[in-house]
């Protein structure tokens, strides 16, 4: 153990450290002295492996406990249901369940796909969930068992992340848009993106904050769009000649359905924790240049 300070440390376990938000928290996190981050990656906390993960939670207490790692194959999760949902919400159950004897903050991050996409006004927390594809299907269990099994648990449904890091529709775009003279791009599915960095600012300014308050949460940018706009700011940014072609989303058929519209009211998250909330398009720029230097 380090000097007697080190113990005093408020002790934040992150899974999925090496995914999108994992990697902005750990960029993130030396901003934050007074809290000890211990990040977890798939192998040191396997969520397919409850025996494993009930072993590490035995042994470490944590005050807050950040839960960002999932099977996020969405296409994919239509096939392998099983492995899905047992690392989407029975994983989700377990570890909701363990921190409660702890007194632990549990933080889930969950996603717009629990909702069907008929809505034709903004999502708040109390929209009906209706999702329409198996990934949206497993993360709503696993808002349902966090809620259950610990009455400290925050869920925050966000949509559309992306970063510098992983594979992402910016750095898919990014790339596309270099190789090809024109890409074609869904029209006809609205909602917001969300830059993981600034999912990352309002997670520790909900754990610095001097009150908790658990349940649903929205959290994305600010700002309403369609995939299509999205990438046309992209191409702006980017400065390319590549041409972007509308379509609607029946021409690009995917194993999974998506929402046609997930736009996230974030009125909640910002009264509460008093977050205020970058427009989507600032944020875009900010990691397209992030992403320009780091090549």
């Amino acid at each position: 153990m380090g000097p007697m300070t080190e113990d005093l440390k408020y002790q934040v376990a992150v899974t999925g450290s090496n995914g999108q938000l994992g990697k902005e928290l750990a960029r993130l996190a030396k901003n934050h002295p007074r809290m000890r981050f211990i990040f977890l990656s798939q192998e040191d906390f396997p969520l397919h492996e409850p025996g494993k993960m009930e072993y590490w939670l035995d042994r470490n207490r944590v005050d807050a406990f950040i839960h960002g790692a999932a099977y996020t194959a969405v296409d994919k999760a239509e096939t392998e249901r099983e492995k899905a949902f047992l690392i989407n919400a029975t994983a989700t159950g377990l570890i909701a369940s363990h921190l409660e004897s702890t007194q632990a903050r549990f933080l889930y991050i969950s996603t717009d796909y629990v909702f069907d996409g008929t809505s034709p006004l903004p999502l708040t927390e109390h929209s009906p969930t209706n999702p329409i594809n198996w990934y949206g299907t497993t993360k709503l269990e696993g808002e349902r068992l966090a809620l259950l099994y610990n009455p400290r648990s925050l869920v925050i449904r966000t949509s559309w992340l992306y970063s510098p890091y992983g594979n992402n529709f910016v750095k898919t775009m990014i790339r596309l848009m270099g190789e090809r003279p024109s890409v074609k791009v869904v029209v006809d599915q609205k909602g917001s993106p969300t830059y993981a960095a600034d999912l990352a600012a309002a997670l520790f300014q909900i754990l610095e904050s001097d009150f908790y308050m658990p349940g649903i949460f929205h959290y994305s940018n600010e700002g309403e769009t369609s995939w299509y706009d999205f990438a046309l700011e992209i191409k702006r940014l980017v400065g390319t000649a590549c041409e972007v072609l509308p379509i609607p989303a029946a021409e690009y058929p995917t194993a999974a359905k998506r929402p046609a519209y997930s736009f996230l009211d974030k009125s909640k998250i910002k009264s509460v924790y008093h977050l205020d909330i970058p427009d989507w398009k600032s944020s875009l720029a900010l990691c397209i240049e992030r992403i320009n230097q780091v090549v």
